[in-house]
C-alpha cells in the first residue's frame, strides 16, 4: 500500500535495484519531516522480498564532518544511485555544491566507504545515474535541464575522456528537468526522468533509444503526482522489474510543501511496441485492491483537492500522520477498494473544535453515490481524536474508489486520522 515505507521515513528520489539475493533494494534521498529544504546528510537503504514488508538497513552513507562512511566534503546528500560490478556495490551521490562522488561496499545495504569524486563530472550538476550494459560497459548520466552522459572508466570513478555527450535530452525537446534513471528491455534503452512539460516538475517521463548515449526520442509520461498535495513541486524515480512485473517508483509530497516526500509505487505495462502507458496514482499500489476491513490511515489518500493536506504529530513516543486544515468543499480519494457486499458500517477517527463539520463517503467520484455520512462534532481539541461509527446507507460490491467530501461552515472543520469499514 502507498506509501510503501513507514510513515516516519520520508524517502524521495528512489532508485530501485534487484540484486542476486532476490531482494529489491531502494536507494533514495532522506527528507526530514517538516523541514523546509530538500534531503539531509544521510542515506538509508531499504529492501524487501515481497514489496510488502520492508527492512530498514539503517544509515548507509553520510555527509557529516566526521565518520568513515562519509562524502569527500560534508554537506547535504541529494539523489543517489547504486550499481553492482565485479563483486562490489558502487554508490553514487551528489550534493548542492555540485559534488559528484562514489563510495564502495561489499554489501548492497552498505555502509559505503572510501568516497572519491567522479572525475569529469564533479562540481558540475546533480542527480547521478549509472547504467551497466550487457557487455559490461558502464555509463554515467547527470545534470539538469540539459542532460550530460558519458562512459565510465573501468575503475567506476571517472569519465572516459572524449566520451561525454552534451544535451542528451533537454528541457526544450523532451521536457527534461532532472533525475535521470536508465534501464534496458528487449534491446531498447529507456531513459526515465523528471518531466516539466506539464508546467511543473511533477511528472516522470521517458525517452527511448537504440544506444545508451542516444539519440533519445521522448515517448510519453509514466506518472504525474499532481494532486498528491497542495504544495507539491517535483517528482523523481525509476522503473524496475521485480518477480516478473515492472513498476514505477516515484514520490509524493506532504505537509503542504515541496518537501517531506515519500516513496510510492505503481505497476506499469509495456505494449507490443515497447511503449509504457501512463498510470494513475493509487492507494493500493503494488498490493492490488484494498480489503475494506483494513484500517485506512487518512494520510494514504492518493489524491486531494482544496486546502486540506497531510500533517504529522510526534510526541510522547508516538508518531502518526493525518489529514488536516480541512475546509468546506475539500475532498480526498483512496483507490481502489474491493468490497464484498457484506460491509455494514463505517468507523472513523476524527477530531474537531467545531460542531458543524460533516464528511460524506462516495464511491467512484466526488459526485458518486453516498454510502456513508458522518458528523464528528466537537471533540474538545484538534488532537483529541474520537471514534465514530455510522451505518452504511447502501450495499457496495466490487472494485471502487472511495472519495471523502467535507462539508460545513466557514473555517477549519475537522482532522481525520483513519477510517475502516466493518462487517
Amino acid at each position: 500500500m502507498n506509501p510503501i515505507l513507514p510513515k516516519n521515513r520520508y524517502t524521495p528520489d528512489v532508485e530501485a535495484r534487484v540484486w542476486d539475493d532476490g531482494r529489491i533494494y531502494l536507494y533514495g534521498s532522506n527528507d526530514i519531516c517538516a523541514n523546509t529544504f530538500y534531503c539531509s546528510r544521510e542515506y538509508r537503504v531499504y529492501s524487501s522480498f515481497d514489496m510488502k514488508v520492508w527492512k530498514d538497513h539503517g544509515v548507509s552513507f553520510t555527509g557529516y564532518e566526521e565518520g568513515v562512511n562519509r562524502a569527500v566534503e560534508p554537506g547535504i546528500l541529494y539523489a543517489p544511485d547504486c550499481v553492482f560490478k565485479e563483486g562490489k556495490y558502487y554508490l553514487y551521490y551528489c550534493q548542492p555544491n555540485g559534488e559528484e562522488g562514489v563510495a564502495i561496499s561489499d554489501s548492497p545495504a552498505g555502509p559505503f566507504y572510501n568516497a572519491r569524486i567522479v572525475d569529469g563530472a564533479n562540481n558540475t550538476k546533480i542527480d547521478p545515474a549509472v547504467f551497466i550494459d550487457d557487455d559490461g560497459g558502464a555509463y554515467y548520466y547527470w545534470a539538469q535541464v540539459s542532460a550530460l552522459a558519458g562512459r565510465l572508466r573501468t575503475d567506476m570513478a571517472g569519465l572516459v575522456p572524449g566520451s561525454i555527450v552534451e544535451g542528451l535530452i533537454t528541457e526544450v525537446e523532451h521536457g527534461f528537468h532532472e533525475g535521470i534513471s536508465m534501464r534496458k528491455l528487449n534491446g531498447i534503452y529507456y531513459l526515465v526522468y523528471t518531466d516539466i512539460s506539464r508546467g511543473r516538475a511533477t511528472s516522470i517521463g521517458y525517452a527511448t533509444s537504440e544506444s545508451p548515449l542516444g539519440p533519445f526520442k521522448k515517448q510519453g509520461i509514466i506518472i504525474d503526482n499532481t494532486g498528491c498535495d497542495p504544495g507539491s513541486w517535483n517528482n523523481h524515480g525509476s522503473i524496475q522489474e521485480f518477480q516478473g512485473q515492472w513498476y514505477i517508483f516515484y514520490h509524493r509530497s506532504t505537509h503542504n510543501g515541496k518537501f517531506s516526500r515519500r516513496v510510492c509505487v505503481e505497476p506499469i505495462f509495456f505494449d507490443e511496441n515497447g511503449l509504457i502507458a501512463e498510470v494513475e496514482m493509487t492507494t493500493q499500489g503494488a498490493d492490488g485492491p484494498i480489503d475494506p476491513s483494513l484500517e485506512m490511515e487518512a494520510a494514504n489518500a492518493c489524491l486531494m483537492g482544496g486546502r486540506l493536506y497531510i500533517d504529522s504529530y510526534s510526541g510522547s513516543g508516538d508518531f502518526y500522520e493525518y489529514l488536516t486544515h480541512i475546509h468546506d468543499g475539500d475532498w480526498a480519494a483512496y483507490k481502489y477498494y474491493n468490497f464484498k457486499g457484506n460491509e455494514k458500517s463505517l468507523r472513523l477517527e476524527a477530531s474537531s473544535m467545531t460542531s458543524g463539520g460533516t464528511v460524506s463517503f462516495h464511491i467512484d467520484s466526488q459526485d458518486g453515490p453516498i454510502i456513508a455520512l458522518a458528523k464528528p462534532g466537537n471533540t474538545g481539541g484538534w488532537n483529541s481524536f474520537c471514534s465514530i461509527e455510522v451505518s452504511l446507507t447502501r450495499t457496495v460490491s466490487g472494485r471502487h474508489a472511495i472519495y471523502l467530501t467535507f462539508m460545513g461552515q466557514e473555517g477549519r472543520l475537522i482532522n481525520l486520522r483513519s477510517f475502516q469499514f466493518l462487517r
